[in-house]
């Protein structure tokens, strides 16, 4: 009799086509995350989010077609140029946020640049090679027209998972380091992988030198997600000069505290927003001197200053009854209610139950809410990308005017009138441009910031400068308020001053020109 031996495949492997049909979309999925890693980190470090977005995208795409180009010089061991492709890719991808990180502290702006337009053209270009391979991988599960279609819509499937993942999940769950480092072992992964399952195809030839660089990759990552916490904290403090005591990444902004002594410091972005000395002149010019020109204050809209300063100053004008504070990003909220240092500065201004705080963006805010406010305070940070500049426009200031009270006031932060000039006085021009009668700039001295301006805008005249009855102020003294009002030649309208708009956001590139100025470069 004979036996019959019956051998069972395991109901857990993959068939091959299953396989390559996840390398496909898990390709797709790194590729992008790792450009939207590179222009994320390159536009927190220099701002101007648009252009590093498009640089970013130009040149990963035109490197994707010199690898698709170069594809077909490929002639045989698809499989083997695949997994070294894939190896990489993980190495280079999942190193470029840690190499810049630690190149921004050591070179000069253009120098960075060119670094990360580098690292950009290298991944764009290997990850040109992986469709043309991955489709004649496939071409034994499919004819040619099959096949392009499966790889290429499940390549872009991946693609619709990156950008979905990484906003929500993670950048704010696991930051831009320890996304690039997890992606570049899924990468390294994904090539092993390909490797293992496939190995009995791949000419009956052993690779052992993928296991080695495999393991030493692998090895170098994990070593990176372990002491990650203390490398970002080390390359932080590089940046800033005072003890780091809080850091984090949100969905929107790196936020970072930092003490010395009795000062403490917020910076969004590597972007000081104040520091604990002086702050207190920069918002009794903002809260205090569009209030004087009220006979009462009881309604206020404060549009940003999620860190209760502004609202400290608001709450102390006797007959406030009610402040709506309106943020984007919650964590400013959650710090400004927890963090002790930053309860003594505002005084425990966001439990006092005249607060209500909204955690939105400040233009869907106003479009959506139909309350009339006395007054509407714009304590936004400096227009140094596209996001934030569309705060600055026509269109945002003739939404904040229809939400005021007749004879109600609204005031913005304006800038430095002196290091961002010709940005200062186009925010005047853009409020009188959205429909503001009377336009009136100002400016005070904080020593933090150097020289900074402000713009209150009302449908009826000014009176004479005043601060509200019954205040003791550290810095405003009712007898010299005028001086406020005073440009000097040097920093007065230079004149020939376009308005900021939705379309044209010229606010942008004025601020950005100027900036350029004075910013330091560092002498190699």
């Amino acid at each position: 009799m004979i036996k019959i031996k019956i051998v069972k495949k395991p109901i857990w492997r993959l068939s091959e086509k299953s396989a390559l049909i996840i390398a496909v979309f898990i390709a797709g999925l790194c590729s992008i995350v790792y450009e939207l890693l590179i222009s994320t980190t390159s536009s927190y470090f220099l701002g101007d989010s648009v252009k590093q977005f498009s640089l970013t995208i130009g040149i990963y795409m035109a490197a994707m077609g010199l690898g698709s180009y170069l594809s077909k010089y490929l002639e045989d061991r698809l499989l083997r140029h695949f997994i070294w492709i894939e190896l990489g890719l993980g190495l280079v991808g999942g190193a470029s946020v840690p190499i810049l990180y630690g190149a921004f502290n050591a070179l000069t702006v253009d120098q960075y640049q060119v670094l990360m337009l580098l690292l950009t053209a290298v991944i764009g270009t290997l990850t040109g090679f992986e469709i043309p391979l991955l489709a004649r991988i496939m071409k034994k599960y499919y004819p040619l027209k099959t096949n392009l279609a499966n790889v290429l819509s499940l390549d872009y499937i991946g693609a619709l998972a990156a950008t979905l993942l990484f906003p929500f999940l993670l950048l704010p769950f696991f930051g831009l380091f320890r996304t690039a480092v997890l992606f570049g072992l899924l990468n390294i992964a994904l090539g092993f992988f390909i490797y293992t399952y496939f190995r009995r195809l791949a000419q009956g030839e052993r690779l052992p030198w993928v296991n080695a660089v495999s393991v030493v990759i692998i090895m170098g990552f994990l070593l990176l997600l372990l002491f990650s916490q203390q490398l970002l904290q080390r390359w932080e403090s590089a940046s800033y000069s005072h003890t780091i005591i809080h850091a984090e990444q949100s969905p929107y902004q790196q936020i970072v505290l930092t003490k010395n002594q009795a000062d403490t410091r917020l910076y969004l972005n590597r972007v000081i927003q104040f520091s604990s000395l002086d702050e207190y002149r920069y918002h009794e010019g903002l809260a205090l001197l569009p209030a004087g020109q009220l006979p009462e204050v009881r309604r206020v809209l404060i549009l940003g200053g999620g860190e209760g300063l502004l609202a400290r100053e608001v709450l102390a004008i006797p007959s406030v009854r009610e402040v709506v504070i309106v943020d984007l990003d919650g964590r400013i909220f959650e710090l400004a209610r927890n963090h002790p240092r930053l309860r003594t500065l505002n005084k425990d201004a966001l439990y006092d139950p005249r607060v209500r705080t909204v955690t939105q963006d400040a233009s869907l805010f106003l479009h959506f809410d139909s309350t009339a406010y006395d007054l509407i305070l714009a304590d936004l940070p400096d227009p140094s990308n596209e996001a934030v500049a569309r705060l600055y426009s026509t269109y945002f200031f003739r939404l904040a005017k229809a939400r005021l009270q007749p004879g109600g006031v609204f005031a913005t932060q304006a800038g430095s009138p002196f290091h961002t000039r010709r940005a200062f006085w186009c925010i005047a021009a853009t409020v009188r441009q959205a429909g503001f009668a009377y336009v009136l700039p100002y400016h005070l001295y904080v020593p933090s910031f150097g020289d900074w301006g402000f713009v209150m805008a009302a449908a009826t005249p000014f009176q004479p400068p005043a601060i509200p009855p019954g205040l003791t102020t550290r810095y405003l003294e009712p007898a010299a308020l005028a001086q406020h009002f005073h440009f000097a030649p040097d920093i007065d309208d230079p004149g020939h001053i376009r308005a900021n708009s939705l379309d044209q956001p010229v606010l942008l590139d004025y601020y950005l020109a100027e900036w350029k100025t004075w910013r330091k470069e560092k002498i190699q």
